[in-house]
Parts: C-alpha cells; structure tokens; sequence
C-alpha cells in the first residue's frame, strides 16, 4: 500500500509540473501584464520599474523558476483586477462551483443508473429504446441552449424558479453554503438540471452497455437458476461487475464539471470559478488563470487516484499492485 502511494504521488507530481510548465508557456504568449498593473498614463520609467518588480526583466528560465517556488508556496500573487490574493478569489468561489457539480451529479446518477440497468436488461423493449432515444437527446444538445430553454421556460413563462443568482446562503465551518437554505434550493435547481445532462445520458449508455455485456455471463445464468429475484440478479450480481467503465467516466465527468461549468454559470450568473475565470479571461487577469488551471490539474489527478480505489472496492480481483 505505502509503494502504491508514493508511486501515485510521484506521478501526480510529475503531472503537475508538466502543467505548471505548458500554463507558465501559455501565461508568457498571452501578452505584457504589466499594462495591467501600471496606470494608462504611465511613463516609460514607470513601466520599466513595474517590469523589475515583477520580475519579467529576468531570462525565461529565472521567470519560471520564480513562478515554480510561488507555486510551490501557496503564492500566486494579487489579483490585477480585484487587487486581492487570486487563491483567495478562487477559494471563495469554489464551494458555489462544488455544490452545484455535487447536486448535478447526484441527478444524473440516481435517473441513469435505473434506467440503465433496466435498458439493458430489456435491449429490445420498446421504453429501453425510449430511453435510448432519449439519451442521445441528452448527449446532442449543448448545454448553454438547454439552459436558455429552461430559463424561458421555468423562469419566464412559467415563473417557477429564478433565472439566475444563488439566493441566500448559510455559513458551515467558515464556509458560505446555499444548499443549506431552502432559497439556496430553489435556486440550484436549473442550473444543476443544465449541468446534469449531458453526464446523465453518458452515464445511462455506458450503464446499458455494461449490462447487457454482463448479462451474457455464466455467474449470472447460474444466479438465476439459483432462484435469485430479477432484482437481486441486476442489481446485486450484474450492476456491481458493470461498474468500472461507469465509475471511470464518473470520475472524468465530475472532474470536467468541476473544471468547465464556466458556460452554465455564465448563462445562471451562477457566482462559481468558471464565471470567475471568464471575467478574468476578458480583462485578461492572469494569476487568476494560472490558480484556475493549476486547481483544476489538481483535481483532476486527485479524482484519477480516488477512482483508481474504487476500483478495487467495486471488483476484488482488482489489486492494487
């Protein structure tokens, strides 16, 4: 188990210092930031003074090793727009970002994990190719029309819910929480509807595909003739061998929904990272960025390494060796 850990951490590492490279790259392409920092009607001394401080009249290589150790510190610099630590504003808007993932995610898997088990222990019935159908809807859509629909819908026509903001928030542990309020509930609801979607319908696919791959297995013949109910047979003999392809793309999709619900939170003015990032895009505020990409690299390789454990509660042939 320890070998297991430190190999995993070294590779998490590497992985990250290859980001940290390829985002200090993209960071040196995306123009001067000191045009960010000075004022409009500064002159050239200002300028050339600003550059000092920040560093940028060192070689590439000094840059980035100075970007390297702030990294490794904790210390992305202030926000050239918000002029406040960037972990800071990042930190602030994760849990608004995590707790609308969470409850998207919580939808997708309780309606695609039912219908999947059961479109694929009936492939050839008429409601599984219902369901089938319905799935590729879910998969072709693009989720920033999807949300306008339900906006119109449910917030203009209907007036059923809000069209945008979080509503009102509780404190937990020194975090603000919507989830906790019953006006944080009503309004997650569609942007979470919105989010939930496209992973909803993969997750039902993948689901059918993995059943009806089992169900042509000797143990769940002889789980039948055992006299075991059909409910016992899907859900006990059959779903738990279909579900490491379904836990793979549970964790990709949960990482890709933490990293990228910029356009939902966009359309919802949803006040998580991803509309943090989109403003900091267009005034061009980088160490806002590089905590965004640098925070995402992370969750993406922590995520990779829980799932890589599941696997080995899910199926006990799996070892960790």
């Amino acid at each position: 188990m320890f070998g297991y850990l430190l190999k995993r951490l070294i590779q998490m590492t590497l992985v990250l210092w290859v980001v940290s490279v390829i985002v200090f790259l993209m960071m040196s392409f995306t123009g001067d930031p000191v045009f960010m920092v000075v004022p409009i009607d500064a002159t050239d001394s200002e300028i050339a003074q600003a550059r000092r401080l920040l560093g940028l009249d060192q070689s590439p290589l000094v840059q980035y090793w100075r970007f390297l150790t702030s990294l490794v510190q904790g210390d992305f610099g202030q926000s050239y727009v918000f002029r406040q630590p960037a972990m800071t504003l990042i930190l602030e808007r994760l849990p608004a970002t995590v707790e609308m993932v969470l409850v998207a995610m919580v939808m997708a898997v309780a309606v695609a994990i039912p219908l999947g088990v059961y479109a694929g222990a009936n492939p050839e019935g008429r409601l599984s190719r219902t369901i089938m159908a319905g799935s590729l809807l879910g998969i072709s859509l693009p989720g920033f029309w999807v949300g306008m629909v339900l906006i119109y819908l449910f917030a203009v026509h209907w007036g059923v819910f809000p069209s945008s903001g979080r509503g009102d928030t509780a404190e937990l542990f020194g975090l603000r929480i919507s989830l906790l309020t019953w006006d944080g509930w009503h309004h997650i609801i569609l942007p979470a509807v919105t989010l939930s979607l496209g992973t909803m319908a993969i997750l039902l696919r993948m689901t059918r595909a993995g059943m009806m791959e089992v169900g042509r297995q000797d143990f769940m013949k002889f789980a039948r003739a055992k006299g075991a109910t059909r409910h016992d047979v899907l859900y006990k003999h059959g779903l738990k061998n279909a579900l490491i392809p379904v836990v793979t793309i549970f964790g990709l999709q949960l990482g890709d929904l933490i990293a990228f619900a910029t356009i939902t939170e966009t359309i919802f003015s949803w006040p998580g990272m991803g509309k943090l990032l989109i403003d900091s895009i267009y005034r061009a505020d980088r160490p806002v960025i590089v905590v965004y990409l640098m925070l995402v690299a992370l969750i993406f390789v922590v995520i990779n390494f829980l799932v890589d454990l599941v696997y080995t509660l899910i199926d006990p042939r799996i070892s960790l060796k």
